[in-house]
């Protein structure tokens, strides 16, 4: 190989390919000097290791942290899951459950505002107000749901169950479902436009609308 020949690419291959070269020519590492991105100042080539080890160590750090934060997130969910499901074992009487998911949701998951509304149930639940006012419209739109719908309220009827359906800014709509068939919607509500974004996981919630579904559905007889 000569001299004319020789480029950065080629220097780096040998290097690699020789990994023994520095062992050889260890006075070199106090020789060669590098430009520094953090100082501006010229360092040998032990001092810029040094800096780029530092660096990936901080990166490291950093990437630790966010696996801690979010491993300590999923514990804090997982705990308010399990006092909600508690308290759905708890309630023995099936006219009592659907208060209890609902109330159970903001008692557990510090949601502003939950509620929702069942079909398909037997005569003896008609006039019970989780089956009152369900139009043809809501139980179309929670048939045609394939997954949680978290976002902005779109002025859904579903959210004027809730009462102040005015004050809600995001909301979480979920199907329940028996057999793969639609028997209800489980609604949360919260002022805050930024509390249910389109952007957030589903996992959850879409365990939150299985669970809610499977403690609701002796109410269909």
């Amino acid at each position: 190989m000569t001299a004319a020949t020789l480029d950065s690419t080629a220097i780096a291959q040998y290097l690699v390919d020789h990994p023994q070269f520095f062992v050889e020519h260890a006075a070199l590492l106090g020789e060669v000097k590098l430009s520094s991105p953090l100082t501006g100042r010229a360092v040998s080539l032990q001092e810029r290791q040094m800096e780029v080890m530092r660096d990936k160590y901080r990166a490291l750090e950093l990437r630790m942290s966010e696996l801690v934060r979010h491993a300590e997130e999923n514990a804090t969910i997982a705990n308010r899951f399990h006092g909600w499901t508690q308290q759905l074992l708890r309630t023995r009487a099936h006219d009592e459950i659907p208060g209890a998911v609902a109330d159970g949701l903001v008692k557990h998951f510090i949601v502003p505002q939950a509620t929702l509304r069942l079909w398909k149930l037997p005569a003896e639940h008609a006039n019970a107000w989780y089956t009152n006012g369900v139009s043809e419209d809501v139980r179309l739109f929670a048939s045609s749901l394939r997954a949680p719908y978290c976002g902005p309220n779109k002025e859904f009827e579903a959210v004027g169950w809730l009462g102040e359906g005015d004050t809600v800014h995001s909301t979480v709509l979920l199907p329940l479902r028996a057999g793969g068939s639609a028997f209800g919607l489980l609604v949360l509500g919260s002022p805050d436009p930024d509390r249910f974004g389109a952007t957030m996981a589903t996992d959850f919630l879409v365990h939150i609308g299985e669970t809610a579904s499977n403690a609701l559905a002796p109410l269909l007889g």
